[in-house]
């Protein structure tokens, strides 16, 4: 099949007058450097992640709808002046979005790799073509679908890096907040085959109810009465000293580190004057929670002094854990993308789908269960 000498592709641009302009436009193909290949686009998963580089903070409740000179669809959003410093260097920039997707490889003629269907990564996916090294994909077995392999990298890779930390950290169990999520639920998977420890935090009593169908034991509620209890009683039983915490803000990362002193006290840990000599470690990733600021309630002393709050960002982990290990996980992603890695989607919409102002506040509300797909080539 002839390729088109032009694709649509989705622009993010900040404007000097407090808005952001999203739009799609013409572009040509990418030309194939050494090593490249062109993947046909079919399927883009909607990451809180790419959330930032795509909205950059604006007001989708105020979004209007517009059009490029050209005629394609465009939306524009006003950025509240409060928050319009933090993307001022992006004035008249256009950027790009979209950390993964999936397709067919269309060119070179003479690639090995022509015709399948592959897991790519690498930014810039919310395009009807992408140009990426073979270093950026993932083939996938024959009859997995781009629907099926689209969510292969932020989701399955995140989950596997939380269970290698906490290996190559010493520790023997995980904590892990907004545990509903699809990478929630891959979490509960990978535990349960590797018989590793897990405790859930969820916030809402069907979510207590799905992991369980899943088989995880301990699925806590923070909106109980007695959910620090709990937390303790559940930490205490597994032995958990690492946790994840997708919220970001409020009192629960605080929360978690006094229930970790508190297990391994309760396990017979050697004390001093500052508390156990267990170290125990949370690691953010994610802002479900971000606007309000992280708070040590109840105190950090009641945690002791052996303890640390950091970030988890995937591209560290990968760096972290290496190369031939990565090669490890990419494998393990692609036998299993459809079992421990299933990802379900709600809703898939075309590039100017996306872009409807009602179809940006269902992508910006992020409610667990919801999970949207950009098909930039459905018609």
């Amino acid at each position: 099949m002839a390729l088109p000498e032009q694709m649509v592709t989705l622009h993010s641009i900040v404007r000097d007058d407090k808005a952001l302009e999203l739009s799609l436009v013409h572009a040509p193909l990418p030309e194939l450097q050494d090593g490249q290949v062109l993947v046909r686009v079919e399927a883009s998963p909607i990451n809180p992640s790419d959330m930032r580089p795509l909205l950059a903070m604006a007001d989708v409740a105020q979004a209007t709808k517009s059009e490029t000179n050209d005629g394609l669809p465009a939306v524009i959003v006003p950025i509240p002046e409060q928050l319009f410093g933090a993307s001022a260097d992006r004035v008249g920039k256009p950027l790009t979005a979209g950390n993964e997707a999936a397709g067919v490889v269309v060119a070179p003629a003479n690639s090995e790799l022509l015709g399948r269907t592959v897991g790519i990564v690498g930014g810039a996916m919310y395009t009807q073509y992408r140009a990426v090294s073979t270093q950026q994909l993932l083939p996938y077995p024959e009859g997995v679908t781009a629907r099926q392999g689209a969510s292969w990298y932020v989701n399955p890779l995140t989950a596997l890096g939380m269970v290698e930390y906490m290996r190559m950290d010493g520790h023997s169990a995980i904590v892990h907040t907004a545990a509903a999520s699809q990478l929630g639920q891959m979490l509960v998977k990978i535990c349960l085959a590797e018989g590793i420890g897990l405790v859930n935090i969820v916030r809402r009593e069907e979510h207590v109810e799905l992991l369980k169908g899943l088989g995880a034991t301990h699925v806590l509620n923070s909106t109980s009465d007695d959910f620090d209890e709990q937390l303790g009683a559940a930490v205490a039983e597994t032995k958990a000293t690492v946790a994840f915490d997708a919220t970001g803000g409020g009192t629960l990362a605080a929360q978690i580190l006094v229930a970790l002193e508190k297990g391994a006290v309760a396990g017979g840990a050697e004390m001093n004057a500052y508390g156990s000599t267990v170290f125990k470690q949370v690691y953010l990733y994610g802002g479900l929670n971000a606007r309000e600021p992280l708070t040590f309630q109840p105190s950090w002393f009641q945690a002791g002094f052996n303890w640390s709050l950091g970030g988890f960002f995937l591209g560290n982990v990968l760096k972290r854990i290496g190369t031939d290990r990565t090669k490890e996980l990419f494998g393990r992603v692609a036998a299993e993308i459809n079992t421990t890695f299933k990802t379900t989607y709600t809703e898939e919409v075309s590039l100017e789908e996306m872009i409807q102002p009602e179809s940006l506040q269902r992508f910006l509300a992020q409610a667990t269960g919801s999970k949207f797909l950009v098909n930039p080539n459905k018609l």
